[in-house]
């Protein structure tokens, strides 16, 4: 394993009273050379200390920290061989793009040909050629981010750290700089720690999703493993749109476990672990886009719409089913598929895209 997280843990004194927060808890978490990985979750959920602790900007309170076979848990920032890119791009407003470029290099002693050959290929790879002569202040949003990249591609580094680095971007912006971040990497084959709080970002740039909550990882997995099969409620909740039915278990039957929702029975998949007895009862994890509305008497459920949303080229339903308020969405619509308020609509499920989660 090229960087691995061996029961990493940070804690903080509180200012309140003196109690201790255990920003991060045992985590444990194995990196593959050239993957791009994200950490996500919720604000306070411990992925920007752990990429902190990564990046050598906090030492952990218990754990190590191994890159490429070195425990680099005690190692200042620069004898890690890593390089950020920080959220406020932290360029240096007094000096040109070539120069903010160039200046890890000439702390490293590296002048001449040299350094005008790394810099020029650090130009070329993030599209900023031709810039190189430019004040910071004459440059957009994204040319800016650009010049953090380059800044940090150019030392080459064994690992390449972003810390939230789209979230002052505007939306347009931020879909096509993910895009170039993911480009790059590809590109250069460089492995990469990725911090961000947007699910879109996540499941976009990352061949491995870390899912964290209360310093702890909760799921770790490729975008489809982590919205089709989440670990548990928590991660059905947090990545994308969920509703949760509450079902009774009848069985195992087949390929899958067969139970009740309201007046039918449904069979659908759930963990390789889960265990379950006849009788319990379980939450049903239904995606809006996995819920088919017809028109009333034509589906297995019925239930009543209660707020609907044209938005051109989706809808969006909140309904009332079975004693629960769900979402549902219907892409592409047509005039036919679209219902009013207090219409009673048919409820198909598409059972193949259910999911089934302890109670």
């Amino acid at each position: 394993m090229y960087l691995r997280l061996e029961n990493l843990s940070k804690i903080f004194t509180s200012r309140e009273g003196g109690r201790e927060v255990r920003a991060v808890d045992r985590v444990n978490l194995d990196i593959q050379r050239g993957d791009f990985v994200t950490l996500l979750g919720p604000s306070g959920c411990g992925k920007t200390t752990t990429l902190r602790l990564i990046a050598g900007f906090e030492f952990p309170n218990a754990g190590r920290i191994v890159l490429d076979g070195q425990d680099i848990a005690d190692e200042p920032p620069n004898r890690r061989d890593m390089a950020m890119v920080f959220q406020s791009y932290a360029i240096f407003p007094h000096l040109s793009v070539f120069e903010n470029i160039a200046y890890g290099l000439k702390i490293k002693k590296i002048g001449g040909s040299e350094l005008r050959k790394l810099v020029g290929q650090a130009l070329e790879m993030t599209e900023l050629t031709g810039l190189e002569n430019r004040q910071p202040n004459q440059l957009s949003g994204g040319q800016q981010q650009r010049v953090a990249l380059a800044r940090c591609l150019v030392m080459q580094p064994k690992v390449l750290l972003f810390d939230e680095p789209l979230s002052n971007l505007d939306a347009k912006l931020r879909v096509q700089m993910r895009s170039e971040i993911r480009r790059i990497q590809q590109n250069l084959g460089i492995t990469s720690v990725y911090v961000t709080h947007d699910q879109d970002e996540a499941m976009v740039l990352s061949d491995q999703i870390v899912v964290m909550n209360d310093g702890r990882i909760q799921q770790v997995g490729g975008a489809v493993e982590i919205y089709r099969r989440p670990a548990n409620r928590f991660v059905a909740d947090f990545i994308g749109q969920a509703n949760f039915l509450p079902v009774t278990v009848l069985g195992w039957e087949g390929d899958g476990w067969r139970v009740r929702l309201a007046q039918i029975e449904l069979v659908m998949a759930a963990a390789p672990d889960a265990a379950f007895a006849p009788g319990d009862q379980a939450q049903l994890l239904v995606r809006p886009e996995s819920m088919r509305l017809r028109r009333d008497g034509q589906g297995r459920l019925t239930g009543r719409i209660e707020r609907t949303a044209y938005l051109g080229s989706l809808a969006e339903y909140d309904l009332e089913l079975a004693g629960q308020r769900v979402a549902a969405v219907r892409y592409d619509p047509g005039e036919a598929d679209l219902y009013p308020v207090g219409a009673s609509v048919g409820v198909e499920l598409i059972e193949e895209n259910l999911y089934l989660l302890p109670g």
